[in-house]
């Protein structure tokens, strides 16, 4: 019997597929075997923008305000309580030639986050990066909450994200640009932690909050994602470093082995907070060495 004859409408399988048209955006063409190498990427850059970070006295805070500080960044130190804490960040950040200021705020009071903002605008003279990092827990049964306790740690964790982020926002947009808005969340935005209803309920609204408000922001040139750090050596998690057996007990949780580092943690969003980090946004980067992935309680 003879063949059919073959379908103009469809393409011919015996022939190479037809490459797709070059991206006009790209500098080279992607398909192309003998495209040139990438250009070898410059180090993370944030020379003269400023940032404000929440919470920035003391664990991942001061390791965060210090390394925007070492890119090149201006910095509002927030701090709630420790002024002298607070001061010895300011002294580093300066220490490295950048400008610097400390400002004490409770970020669940829309009256003293507006001061903060002012203050960051007047004396730094803009605000392209926000890190929401300020955050407290409480321990307790679910049954044994109290409504005081609840209050507390949503109106730090999660209505002081809110209230900063849309200062924040509100600021960008006026002045132009774009900007960066990285929360702090963690794991426990998905992981459930007993004990801990109300720290774990905080991170989960971040979580939406994140990505609702990265749609309606993304127009405007800013990004907000959330990082999601896992077990951290911080002065929150005192009691637990000074335990060498819960230490080994969290350790068996984590696939990597160990306990992560604050600078760790900094390093990953001086990288969300640059210009290589544009295209990100609405999402979270969970850094916890795989414990998401293995951990069975915390």
């Amino acid at each position: 019997m003879s063949l059919p004859l073959p379908d103009a409408s469809q393409p011919d399988a015996s022939q190479p597929a037809a490459r797709p048209p070059a991206d006009p955006t790209l500098p080279w063409d992607p398909a192309d075997p003998d495209r040139p190498a990438p250009p070898e990427q410059p180090p993370v850059d944030l020379a003269d923008r400023v940032a404000l970070v929440t919470g920035a006295s003391s664990g991942i805070g001061r390791a965060i305000a210090l390394e925007l500080a070492r890119h090149g960044a201006h910095v509002c130190v927030n701090y709630h309580a420790e002024t002298d804490e607070a001061d010895d960040v300011v002294a580093e950040i300066r220490a490295l030639g950048r400008k610097a200021l400390a400002f004490g705020a409770d970020v669940s009071r829309p009256d003293q986050v507006a001061a903060m903002f002012a203050a960051t605008v007047t004396t730094l003279g803009r605000l392209d990066i926000l890190v929401n990092n300020a955050g407290v827990e409480k321990r307790a049964a679910f049954t044994e909450i109290s409504e005081a306790d609840w209050d507390l740690v949503l109106g730090i964790n999660l209505k002081g994200a809110f209230l900063c982020a849309q200062g924040a926002a509100r600021r960008m947009i006026s002045q132009g640009g774009g900007g960066r808005i990285i929360n702090v969340s963690s794991v426990h935005e998905e992981l459930p932690f007993p004990g801990l209803a109300p720290y774990a309920a905080s991170k989960g609204g971040l979580r939406m909050l994140c990505r609702t408000a990265a749609l309606e922001l993304a127009p405007h040139g800013i990004t907000m994602v959330n990082v999601g750090p896992g077990a951290i050596a911080t002065p929150i998690n005192r009691q637990t470093l000074a335990d060498p057996a819960r230490i080994e007990a969290l350790d068996r949780q984590v696939p990597v082995g160990r306990v992560g580092d604050p600078d760790e943690v900094a390093r990953l969003v001086a990288w969300l907070a640059s210009d290589k980090g544009s295209y990100v946004t609405a999402t979270t980067f969970f850094i916890d060495g795989g414990l998401m992935h293995q951990a069975t309680n915390l």
